[in-house]
């Protein structure tokens, strides 16, 4: 019997053995014309296998770097690929930059924050007064979101000038959105039911009501 303590470590584990005893074999054919119709037929197991990405873009592509990967970059065969260089998989990934800078009111985001200073670099005009609402109503919508109760609108309105360093002020005539409009708005999107007869309960199974009593009471002779 045969271990797994004693067979060759599996390098892509999700093809499984079997696959990898066949790319080990076709690397040892001599005949190049006949390695190159093995490694084709292994190509198609591979695709069996994963039927469920067969729609992804460069799907085959991806099928012929595993399978050089798989044989150690050892299989020597007419790839419709450019085949990979063993490098690649030493390469390390980018650093991801992180910003350390401070939020003023985390609870907002980052995202906010920067409309906030793109609002403050357009003209005064309708439609940077129009995007100001817009975010001031998006603050408040923001700040309901962990804190369920009920926000001071003058709350906000601090908010967004400490936000945008004074900057950015609302008219006198602007009106928030009501804190019972806004909850009510994301509680309806977040329960919202999808369309259909999926939103009845059916009862396919009914109890049927019996009579113990007359179900056990014995038959009088």
């Amino acid at each position: 019997m045969e271990y797994n303590s004693t067979r060759n470590k599996l390098i892509i584990a999700e093809y499984g053995r079997n696959v990898q005893k066949m790319i080990e074999h076709t690397i040892t054919v001599e005949d190049r014309e006949k390695r190159n119709q093995l490694a084709k037929g292994i190509i198609r197991v591979m695709g069996q296998i994963n039927p469920h990405l067969r729609d992804v873009a460069d799907f085959t592509h991806k099928l012929w770097d595993h399978m050089f990967i798989i044989s150690d970059f050892k299989l020597d065969v007419d790839s419709p690929y450019p085949i990979p260089n063993s490098e690649i998989l030493n390469i390390k990934p980018e650093q991801v930059p992180y910003t350390d800078k401070k939020f003023a009111f985390r609870h907002y985001g980052r995202n906010i924050e920067l409309m906030i200073e793109k609002a403050t670099t357009m003209e005064e005009g309708p439609v940077k007064e129009r995007i100001v609402q817009l975010i001031a109503n998006h603050l408040k919508k923001s700040y309901l979101t962990w804190n369920r109760d009920s926000v001071d609108d003058e709350v906000i309105v601090e908010h967004l000038k400490v936000m945008s360093k004074g900057q950015l002020k609302l008219s006198e005539s602007f009106k928030f959105n009501s804190s019972f409009e806004i909850l009510a708005k994301t509680k309806s999107a977040t329960t919202k039911l999808k369309p259909g007869n999926n939103n009845t309960i059916k009862r396919n199974n009914p109890i049927k009501k019996t009579n113990n009593f007359t179900q056990g009471k014995r038959k009088e002779n």
